[in-house]
Parts: structure tokens; sequence; C-alpha cells
């Protein structure tokens, strides 16, 4: 079958280990079903996958993609929950399940003709959403939703703060924290990203590390060592400092005076349950907000999709269409 993937691990040259092209069909349980994959969406862990950091050499050819939405074989409209977990291992949370992973890390993944993946992590897919639309929610959108709605501990009008605007799961969480009724300010070392992150929504702007008009009441954290300083000072007595992501490197200085003297919390957030993935939908429908998308390409131009995601020049999601 026609497939985007892996055929091997490059970490300097991510590129040139990709694939476009035709695939035997890949080995999955006899119990899960098949969708027709109508839209995918692209996202940096399909280039870590590239880069060995989500794939071992072993692994490959593997089919990369975390995001989909397509259609069942008796016609139900769908999207693809990435989490392939246990809910009922740990709380009633997939995310929690110590064997979790994500579609094209031990299973293949989304970027394909079609998708094999258990019947337990599909949800329907509204009307009132594109298949383009949808195929944006299951990993950034999702990764943002829980982060706000369930770990941040805020509510409507409460602060919340985006440390590096620009990024996917950061657009995410403009876009939703408006949504969901909390003002939001973004930081950034780029002018044209703060430019943009107002132009989407943001109600305020500032300069990474610069000194905030007063303390807000969570921090949306995905960058990490070069970040955290400033996200620990940003916090008011009680607030919490979310952790979906350190890309700028997982060991900054833990300023445990300040954690313990001012009572902060720090909380890890991975993807999202498929409970949150139905609540995201529903906010979405309720509120007429959609995800930001960059462009559409075909799934045959992947290639070109992925330069565009390794170039860092991207505003909005990167879709592929089949």
């Amino acid at each position: 079958m026609f497939a985007i993937y892996a055929a091997g691990i490059d970490r300097d040259d991510p590129l040139s280990v990709l694939g476009v092209g035709e695939l035997p069909e890949p080995v999955t349980p006899d119990d899960w079903v098949t969708v027709r994959v109508k839209a995918g969406s692209l996202n940096h862990h399909d280039l870590w996958a590239l880069k060995g950091q989500a794939l071992k050499a072993e692994q490959v050819p593997m089919i990369l993609g975390t995001d989909a939405a397509g259609v069942t074989d008796d016609g139900r409209e769908v999207i693809v929950h990435a989490v392939i977990g246990d809910a009922d291992a740990n709380g009633g949370d997939e995310t929690l399940d110590p064997r979790r992973s994500l579609l094209s890390e031990r299973y293949p993944g989304a970027l394909a003709e079609h998708v094999r993946i258990p019947a337990h992590d599909l949800i329907d897919k509204p009307a009132e959403l594109t298949f383009e639309e949808a195929a944006c929610l299951p990993t950034a959108y999702l990764t943002a939703y829980r982060m706000i709605a369930t770990k941040s501990g805020t509510r409507e009008g409460d602060t919340i703060l985006v440390q590096g605007a620009g990024g996917g799961v950061a657009t995410a969480l403009i876009v939703l924290g408006k949504a969901m009724g909390r003002q939001v300010w973004v930081t950034s070392r780029d002018d044209d990203k703060l430019a943009w992150a107002l132009e989407i929504g943001a109600d305020g702007a500032f300069e990474s590390g610069a000194r905030l008009p007063d303390k807000v009441d969570a921090v949306m954290e995905t960058v990490g060592e070069a970040t955290w300083s400033h996200s620990m000072r940003s916090l008011r007595p009680g607030g919490t400092i979310v952790i979906s992501g350190a890309t700028s490197g997982p060991n900054p200085p833990a300023d445990l005076n300040r954690l313990f003297f001012l009572q902060l919390n720090v909380v890890g957030s991975t993807m999202g349950t498929i409970g949150e993935l139905r609540a995201l939908v529903d906010l979405l429908v309720r509120t007429g907000v959609r995800p930001i998308i960059d462009r559409v390409l075909p799934m045959e131009n992947a290639a070109e999709a992925f330069g565009v995601m390794d170039s860092g020049d991207v505003r909005g999601k990167l879709v592929l269409t089949r």
C-alpha cells in the first residue's frame, strides 16, 4: 500500500531516509479496525523518528504519522486517537499505561493509504469539521487541550503564559486558551512570531525573559532549560507550570527554594485520553474555533512538507491528503 515511512535512521540528515511510496501491508492485531485515511498531519515526532529519537534502527521501515482522520469499512467518518494503551492499566488514563505507545512507534503510523487501529481508539468526526481540520487534532491540539483543561488548574479569566510562540503545541495553546476563556500571554525571541501570535489571538506578546506586567496563574512549558528560570519567576504563589516538552534541554536548575517557598506546582503532561479528545472536538464544534492550517498538500508531496517542517518556517499545521 502507499505510505510515508522511515526507510532508515539518520540523525544529521533525516530527510534523506524519508520514504514515499509502496510498502507491504503491515501486520497488526486481527481485531483492529481499518481506516481509509483521508487526511493526516505532520508533527515533530515524525522528524524525531527519522533521526532515531522515536525509533530504533531495527524498527525500520516504519510508517510515520500520529494524526489522521478517515473512513472505516462500514462508512463511519472518524478521528484516530494516536495513544495505543490500556485505560484500565492506571486509573482510567491510557496515557499513564506503562506500556503505552504512539502510532508509528511500536505499531505502523497513520500517514498511509490506510491505518489499522483498535476500535476503542476511534471517535466520530462531526460534520462540522473537515477531514483536514480533524487530522490536526490528535497530537498537538490534544496535548494543548490537556495542558490547559486538565493539568493547569486554571479557570476562565485566568492568565496563562505560553513559552516559545510559533511551535505546533504553542500555536494550539493560544487558539485553545482563547476558546476556553483564558487570557493568553506568549514569549519569543522572534519579533515575527510575536506579531503572528497576536494575530491569532494572544492577549500579550513579550520578548523571551522579559519582565511581565503581572504574575500568571500557569505557564505552558515546552522549551525547557532556556525558559525555565523565567517560567518559575513568572508564576504567582501557588501557580502551576505544565511541561509537555523540553526542546532546549531537560535539566534546568530546579530553583527549589522558590518552588517550596511559593508553593508552586510542577506538572508533567503527555498527549491526552480519548475522553479528552472527545471534549476537544466538542469545544471546537461549540465555539466555532478551528485549528490553524499552514498548507494542505497531497501525500505524494510529503517530502516538500517534511522539508518545510524541518526548516521551521511554519505557521500552523501541515496537512497531507489522500
